[in-house]
């Protein structure tokens, strides 16, 4: 084991920055190349630093970059200060607000926007631009001011933000009993078959790549998770389709969409950023590298968000136009799909 920098430190002066326990499985792995698969946006260089200056801890003792992490090892990244994700900085990014009262507002967020500062995202984020806007937002159990749900950083669309203690929690009581309205448009690779279905399955993080979640369909990995999808549109090798959710789960219906053999076009989480279907020519492949470049992201945006005003009690609907690079990507494929028949 080895000392850290500052010796009079002790673990319960320092913030915990990350915690991961190793699955059963895990063959005997260097700490840094490990923690590598875990953090987003880490580095190495970065890594074998926190590691030299004390700040990785197994099984609550300091390590060496070199140790060898086994199964059931509890690592965590420990530092003096609190996650930057705690210190939120006001910031004046505009927001596109579809709807406002005294309890709560809805937003029509863009993609590349990141929902609340994590590792990597300190700015920038909606959150930061929250707490520019509105004063005294209630946190949320994860103490993120007035959010009551996420969606992806290159998702666009619908979100609902308490501004009070108990808008906050009559929401919160609705996404966790399912009887908000969440509906999304995705465009998925290939020929969806039925022209509806529920995908269902247990949701949890892949052990073999970190960044990635996964679907468990049997044993207690993971939390449940429901997708109700139909086709809007056949496009040839794509499809535009609906989906419901009736869980919230993280990247839900990326997952669900790859677990059926759908994968999001464009997706580069998950592989859609190369060619699933279709033919070998060259023009082809000209034509999807020009459609990702219209689209360069997930193809997914969350359309309409339904629930119930934590004051007055009414049903409150609202619907989102889908931004500019979707609309113009389905466009590509529509127009390929006519001359594909003709």
């Amino acid at each position: 084991m080895d000392t850290p920098e500052n010796p009079e430190l002790s673990q319960e002066e320092l913030f915990e920055h990350h915690k991961f326990v190793a699955f059963k499985g895990q063959e005997p792995l260097r700490v840094d190349k490990f923690l590598m698969n875990f953090i987003e946006n880490a580095t190495r260089n970065k890594i074998q630093q926190a590691a030299k200056q004390g700040h990785i801890w197994v099984n609550d003792a300091i390590v060496k970059q070199n140790y060898k992490v086994k199964a059931g090892d509890e690592v965590k990244v420990m530092f003096e200060h609190p996650p930057y994700e705690f210190l939120l900085t006001p910031e004046d990014i505009p927001l596109d607000i579809v709807y406002e009262d005294d309890s709560l507002l809805v937003v029509n967020k863009p993609a590349g926007m990141v929902v609340h500062p994590g590792h990597g995202n300190y700015s920038g984020t909606l959150i930061n631009a929250l707490v520019h806007h509105f004063d005294h937002l209630p946190k949320n159990s994860s103490e993120r001011p007035g959010l009551v749900h996420r969606i992806d950083k290159d998702t666009s669309g619908l979100l609902v933000i308490a501004k009070t203690e108990q808008a906050m929690t009559h929401l919160a009581k609705q996404f966790f009993d399912k009887s908000s309205e969440r509906e999304y448009l995705a465009l998925v690779w290939g020929n969806v078959t039925d022209d509806e279905g529920i995908v269902e399955g247990h949701i949890a993080r892949n052990p073999k790549n970190r960044l990635q979640m996964m679907v468990f369909q049997e044993g207690d990995q993971g939390k449940d998770a429901v997708t109700h999808y139909k086709v809007i549109e056949r496009l040839g090798y794509v499809t535009l389709i609906s989906c419901k959710l009736e869980t919230g789960r993280t990247h839900q219906i990326r997952v669900h969409m790859k677990y059926i053999g759908h994968t999001l076009f464009n997706d580069e989480r998950y592989g859609g950023d190369k060619i699933l279907k279709g033919t070998t020519f060259t023009k082809y492949k000209q034509f999807v590298e020009n459609a990702f470049k219209i689209l360069p992201r997930q193809a997914l945006h969350a359309k309409t968000l339904g629930f119930e005003h934590p004051v007055s009690g009414e049903f409150m609907r609202f619907d989102s136009e889908l931004p500019e690079d979707m609309t113009l990507c389905i466009e590509k494929w529509r127009n390929y799909a006519k001359h594909s028949e003709s």
